[in-house]
């Protein structure tokens, strides 16, 4: 049962804002999508015996933001900088085919990132950077964005029909609901919607540079963030999986969904493994986690308001 009331200007604001980060084709319909997956695409060669990676789709399961499948099961991460150094040739074939196919099925400019186990890559806008790390990370692969560029993982172990696929393959069902779904009037409002987001904090997100980060700090940031959410919403949650996120375990795939875009509406990306919701630890953005919790907080009543937790 929805109990929302029109009356609650937080959560009609939150609902809008919903609404605006979605693509139109989700706009009326969202509360429908069921999280199943399609079959994966086979990889086709050019005569040259590289893959044609602009020849391999020709449609996309529903978008994870809208409440479909994430593409992968699990968060692909890109490589520790021990991992780098031990494979470094391995590692800039696999960055330099990762940039070839983002190139290839999205016309964006790519290359290495100097952040090890990265590549950049040139939005058109900040508007697209930040639509897109905030649906590329629902699909379960890792990005992060700074201004118009968007990094994506990169490691000496990815493999060309596995991580390399994903990565690819994540960029390219992204960017097409981007420029195929979302009109330019709509590209605007969702910049607006951003840039208003931004005064209010920045972005929370997982840090780039994972290698320059204190375990220790991650750890107790994370039992702090644990310990408000718990606190405020009585969901349980798990870290040490990710060091730089936090699960937040729901009672089902639904309400996972229904929290994990209610934050990404906020100025925070999130995702979800099965109906685990997870949040960032962001210690340069979010030292005190306040702002991770309090979202959380607010999704959390979101969904209780619609009936579904």
């Amino acid at each position: 049962m929805n109990t929302l009331s029109g009356n609650d200007e937080a959560f009609s604001v939150l609902e809008s804002r919903i609404k605006t980060i979605l693509p139109e084709k989700y706009q009326d319909c969202y509360e429908d999508i069921e999280p199943l997956p399609m079959g994966s695409a086979g990889l086709k060669y050019s005569a040259g015996g590289k893959v044609a990676w602009n020849e391999i789709w020709a449609t996309f399961c529903d978008l994870a933001m809208a409440g479909g499948p994430p593409h992968k099961g699990r968060l692909l991460v890109p490589a520790s900088l021990a991992e780098i150094q031990a494979g470094p040739d391995r590692y800039g074939c696999v960055v330099k085919e990762i940039c070839r196919g983002v190139t290839m099925v999205t016309g964006l400019a790519c290359g290495p990132s100097a952040t090890p186990g990265w590549i950049r890559v040139q939005c058109a806008g900040e508007a697209m950077a930040g639509w897109l790390v905030r649906a590329i990370l629902m699909e379960n692969i890792s990005a992060h964005c700074e201004r118009a560029v968007l990094s994506l993982p990169a490691a000496p172990d990815y493999r060309l029909e596995k991580e390399i696929k994903n990565v690819i393959t994540g960029v390219a069902k992204t960017c097409h609901y981007w420029n195929g779904h979302v009109p330019p009037a709509q590209q605007a409002a969702i910049g607006r919607l951003f840039a208003k987001l931004d005064m209010e904090s920045p972005l929370i997100q997982p840090p780039l540079a994972r290698h320059d980060c204190d375990a220790e700090r991650f750890r107790l940031l994370s039992l702090k963030i644990a310990e408000a959410i718990y606190s405020v919403t009585g969901l349980g949650t798990s870290h040490g999986q990710y060091q730089d996120w936090i699960g937040v375990a729901c009672p089902s795939i639904h309400a996972a969904i229904w929290m994990m875009r209610a934050i990404a509406a906020s100025n925070m990306v999130a995702r979800r493994e099965g109906n685990t919701l997870f949040i960032p630890v962001d210690p340069a953005s979010d030292p005190d986690g306040q702002t991770a919790a309090q979202a959380v907080r607010q999704a959390h009543r979101f969904t209780v308001a619609r009936g579904i937790l």
